[in-house]
């Protein structure tokens, strides 16, 4: 296969998951909301966001390790068992003291803190996440932890669409064994036991197609060495820190709320922000079937191939985010209002702020690749501190004047200074290997972000002329795509022609030509 169809191939699935996703939240939330309680929505929605705390070490120790079987290659099948085997016995430990951890805080009595529980009108709430939280700990110790490593090890070898496919079954499953579990009348705690079961149940079937994959390019059996796995592990804990602080930037925030504004408003902003996360995955659908072909370009330090891969990243950008923000901002609040069935109020200020935020994090993604692809640990370290800086600074300075939008203030900030960091950290290091950052193609995508950001906030502050500005935005982003076009490298423009050609192929079936 192809790169230009690992890419297609890989993105069209991600597209699904996108779909998915989308769907789900849209039964979700209104689902949840009609059989349990704001209260206890916002409870699930905190447990989620512990979860998410708790598994930063194991998930930092993931992505470095991918990031060095990526660099190892395909072509040395014992070092990457080495590496696997080695990693799989740390990440069954880290997953035990996981769990351990989790059962401290329910024995404790910390979650009280955690769930805000003077606040909670039913106060057996809090014990009904602290459980959830229990079982969903043990549950990602027996799934993720040990799975999410199997399957990234494979990806040098081209296998990101199938383990894509088998991730789109899975979410599928998992949203499917929700919903059924609240319409017939399970608690918090019983639909965490069910759904946590049956993911055990399907990540089997995941299993058995890992060993025969791993088997098959040669991947087998290594006696763990602790040297090495405890070594890899040191060296991950700077991305699990770096992760930590990134995490406040997209689910750890949700701690502090219930404090803050109450489990209500909580609730508030997490589904105001589900459209943001929406986009920020409709991204990954573009960067992680990248990532491994963007790894070897610059390894190879092939800068015509380099410009195609942030070319790639940076028209979608330009030519489908940046107009879609405006419009969007233009006509999601009477949707908002029928998804939510008017239970939670639309904030369109918070809503722009948090859009434009995703905008900027788009913009500076190549850069990210460059610095996370090469494990440059201390740049991202620092610059996750800054930005979390920027989050809790704002979170305590802002909130208690500017309520919810005073949060959206705060992750907009962080997600600047970031990216200014990460640029000024890849230009730096692709010249220090003699290569170039696309300074004329940075600035005109960067220009559509502006023009998109500067939209957003019109149509908040001036409705009476949000059609004007529609118009007039739609215009100049148009104008500007344009540009970036003509500016593109000939290698980025037949490759971006070349994906065109495969999705209408696969839209329209028509057979595809085997690759020379």
């Amino acid at each position: 296969m192809s790169t230009a169809q690992r890419l297609i191939s890989g993105t069209a699935i991600s597209w699904l998951q996108i779909g998915v996703t989308i769907v789900s939240q849209l039964a979700l939330v209104p689902v949840m909301l009609t059989y349990w309680s704001v209260e206890a929505y916002g409870v699930w929605l905190a447990v989620t966001a512990i979860i998410s705390l708790v598994s930063l070490v194991d998930l930092g120790h993931h992505d470095f390790l991918m990031y060095e079987f990526m660099r190892i290659g395909r072509n040395d099948p014992t070092q990457l068992s080495r590496y696997l085997w080695s990693g799989l016995l740390f990440s069954l430990l880290i997953s035990t003291v996981q769990t351990l951890a989790v059962a401290l805080l329910l024995a404790t009595d910390t979650l009280s803190v955690l769930f805000d529980s003077v606040k909670l009108a039913n106060p057996g709430l809090l014990h009904e996440g602290g459980v959830t939280l229990l079982v969903f700990s043990i549950g990602w110790g027996l799934t993720n932890s040990l799975s999410g490593l199997m399957t990234k090890v494979l990806l040098p070898f081209g296998y990101y669409p199938r383990m894509a496919w088998w991730g789109l079954g899975l979410s599928i499953f998992f949203v499917v064994t929700i919903i059924a579990s609240v319409v017939l009348g399970a608690s918090l705690q019983l639909t965490a036991v069910i759904t946590t079961g049956a993911n055990v149940l399907f990540t089997g079937l995941i299993y058995l197609d890992l060993f025969r994959l791993l088997r098959r390019e040669g991947i087998t059996y290594t006696p763990p060495s602790l040297g090495l796995g405890y070594h890899n592990f040191v060296r991950s804990l700077a991305v699990s820190g770096k992760s930590g602080l990134e995490n406040l930037r997209q689910q750890g925030i949700r701690l502090f709320l219930p404090a803050l504004v109450g489990t209500t408003g909580l609730a508030t902003f997490s589904t105001l922000r589900t459209g943001s996360n929406l986009a920020l995955q409709g991204l990954n659908t573009i960067v992680q079937p990248l990532m491994p072909e963007l790894m070897r370009f610059l390894h190879q330090r092939d800068q015509a191939r380099c410009e195609a891969a942030f070319g790639t990243i940076w028209i979608i950008v330009v030519g489908i985010m940046a107009p879609a923000t405006v419009v969007l901002q233009l006509v999601v609040e009477p949707l908002y209002a029928l998804w939510t069935r008017g239970r939670i109020p639309f904030h369109p200020l918070l809503f722009a702020l948090l859009s434009i935020g995703v905008l900027v994090f788009a913009l500076i993604q190549p850069g990210i690749a460059v610095v996370k692809g090469n494990n440059l640990l201390r740049p991202q370290v620092v610059l996750s501190a800054l930005a979390a800086g920027c989050v809790l600074g704002g979170l305590f300075g802002l909130v208690p004047g500017m309520g919810l939008v005073g949060i959206g203030v705060a992750l907009l900030v962080a997600e600047i200074v970031a990216a200014v960091g990460y640029q000024l950290v890849a230009r730096r290091w692709l010249a220090a290997n003699g290569l170039q950052w696309p300074r004329q193609a940075y600035a005109i995508v960067l220009t559509s972000v502006v023009l998109a950001a500067a939209a957003c906030l019109a149509i908040v502050w001036l409705p009476a002329f949000r059609w004007l500005t529609l118009a007039g935005a739609l215009l100049g982003l148009g104008a500007n795509a344009w540009r970036y076009w003509q500016v593109l490298p000939r290698l980025a423009t037949e490759r971006a022609l070349k994906m065109a050609g495969e999705w209408w192929r696969i839209i329209s079936r028509q057979p595809v030509a085997e690759p020379a």
